[in-house]
């Protein structure tokens, strides 16, 4: 089962590599005030899982600067997100809100919608 999901894994990477998608172009000025939106966002994540591989193909889609943390493979950003969430399942995306919450929002389809509806 294990080589399995090395061999996916592997297969769904090369897929996105081959296949990512351009960004929107903006002004330079309507970017870099995104981008400063975007920097209390953080998505944790598995590099292999297609739903964490669809959040990060919508964020190039709409040219999202957002951390990336590797909850399978760092073991601080695995503590973060079960602490921080509750949960060990990825996708996770982190909102620090300018009143100093924290969100945690989980499912992929939430959040390439908060995404959309936010920064677009």
């Amino acid at each position: 089962m294990k080589i399995i999901r090395v061999i996916l894994g592997a297969l769904i990477l090369f897929l996105d590599w081959i296949t990512t998608p351009k960004g929107v172009k903006r002004e330079p000025k309507v970017q870099t005030e995104i981008d400063n939106k975007t920097q209390k966002l953080a998505l944790y994540q598995y590099k292999a899982c297609p739903f964490c591989v669809k959040v990060r193909r919508s964020m190039k889609r709409n040219s999202l600067k957002i951390a990336t943390h590797n909850a399978k493979r760092n073991e601080q950003s695995r503590k973060e997100l079960l602490n921080g969430g509750g949960l060990l399942k990825v996708p996770c995306l982190r909102i620090e809100k300018d009143s100093g919450e924290v969100q945690w929002m989980y499912e992929s389809s939430d959040i390439i919608n908060y995404l959309e509806q936010e920064y677009c």
